[in-house]
């Protein structure tokens, strides 16, 4: 088992070094503790291949660090910190520059400011450190944090909050990373965690974009996405953690600590909710399984053109469900998508085969917040006036965050 302390591994001498007593079992592998953190380490830095030291320009790439202070992006920034002091004793000059950045959670219970101050004073003067939602210079009314959980709070269901929470931290870290010059952001998904998003956001219909939000490459954002611990599982992070110097345990906060625990109301739990417990589950004694999971997805390309000409939901499973519904002759069908002519191929489809529905199409990209800001909702579409306000509110939200980007202490 991954990270697994056993008594029959402590009388075992490591299988790497032959030398020093195993403390934990890796993968069927008695490891000691210099072994597992060095295991850790080789693991991330692999994956990091394109930040070598580059003698052949003296200009310095800059990458971002979204740090949660959960163990994954904590481990990560360790590991990071110590690359770049072993390529700045080697060679003299480093192959990156490195910028992180604090993100709270919605509840507002991560102490924020405490954490960025132990982080600080851990790790001075190797990065660029800035809170995600830089503080208001007046505050007059209510808060930032405030206004958001009002927001959030507003819409219907625990799966809405959860993931238009995560669109907006998703574009508020791209943003930054763009004010602040970045031309990559490395992620600390573990391969738990990447396994978990694969699932979740081909649940959720989005696994148009699993080939960014699972496998390093270029984004529909403008900046890359790396995954440096891609390879190494969260059993094996919590060890890491646990093994290392009590100062690096310090930085880890935990909300739930142990199992993510099922809720007693399922209108309380959310699609990664119900993931999260899987993956944690089957980790515990099938880990092979997580990571066949990532591998599979990390597979899957973008295909050619796709940034031009941007996937559409009048397309697979929104197609198959237009015509399904047109079989059963409703009164009127509304179709909504970013392409307009695969909009317009499919309903001369329905019609060729003497559907009576009238079909209607309404151009959104339901992966963005701002498409239905300028949606004009009509008489039968009153209900979606309510979204339509909530998303303008959003996006509003957000862009003001954004305009403080320019003006915040790095």
């Amino acid at each position: 088992m991954p990270g697994k302390t056993t008594d029959g591994a402590l009388s075992e001498v490591c299988r790497r070094c032959k030398e020093n007593s195993s403390v934990l079992v890796v993968r069927l592998e008695p490891l000691c503790q210099d072994c597992f953190a060095r295991y850790v380490h080789t693991k991330a830095i692999k994956r990091l291949e394109t930040f070598r030291v580059n003698f052949h320009t003296n200009e310095e790439r800059k990458v971002l660090l979204p740090l949660t202070f959960g163990v994954s992006s904590t481990t990560l920034m360790h590991i990071l910190d110590l690359h770049l002091k072993t390529q700045m004793s080697k060679t003299g000059r480093t192959g990156f520059a490195l910028s992180v950045l604090a993100i709270g959670n919605a509840e507002g219970t991560l102490p924020v400011d405490g954490f960025l101050d132990k982080v600080r004073r851990q790790y001075p003067g190797d990065a660029a450190l800035r809170d995600l939602v830089p503080h208001a210079a007046d505050v007059r009314n209510f808060s930032d944090q405030e206004q958001l959980a009002s927001l959030i709070n507003s819409l219907p269901s625990a799966s809405a909050r959860a993931d238009v929470l995560s669109t907006l931290r998703t574009r508020l870290i791209v943003e930054h990373a763009r004010s602040a010059g970045c031309q990559s952001i490395l992620w600390g998904d573990s391969t738990t965690a990447l396994a978990e998003k694969t699932l979740a956001e081909t649940c959720k219909g989005r696994g148009f974009s699993l080939p960014w939000q699972v496998a390093d490459g270029k984004t529909p954002f403008g900046v890359y996405f790396h995954y440096p611990l891609r390879d190494v599982l969260k059993k094996e992070l919590v060890s890491y953690i646990d093994l290392a110097d009590s100062g690096l345990a310090s930085l880890v906060h935990e909300s739930t600590p142990g199992a993510t625990q099922a809720s007693t109301s399922s209108k309380n739990t959310t699609i990664d909710d119900l993931m999260k417990q899987y993956f944690e589950s089957v980790e515990e004694n099938f880990p092979s399984i997580v990571s066949n999971v990532v591998r599979t997805s990390s597979k899957l390309e973008v295909p050619a053109g796709a940034d031009s000409d941007p996937r559409c939901g009048t397309a697979g499973l929104g197609k198959e469900s237009v015509k399904a519904f047109a079989a059963h002759a409703p009164e009127h069908i509304y179709l909504t998508g970013r392409n307009s002519t695969a909009a317009a191929s499919l309903m001369a489809e329905v019609r060729s085969e003497r559907s009576t529905a009238a079909l209607s199409f309404i151009e959104l990209d339901l992966s963005s917040l701002r498409s239905p800001v300028g949606f004009d909702c009509t008489d039968k579409l009153a209900p979606l006036a309510k979204d339509k306000d909530l998303a303008n509110r959003l996006w509003d939200w957000t862009d003001k965050i954004l305009a403080r980007y320019d003006g915040a202490d790095g």
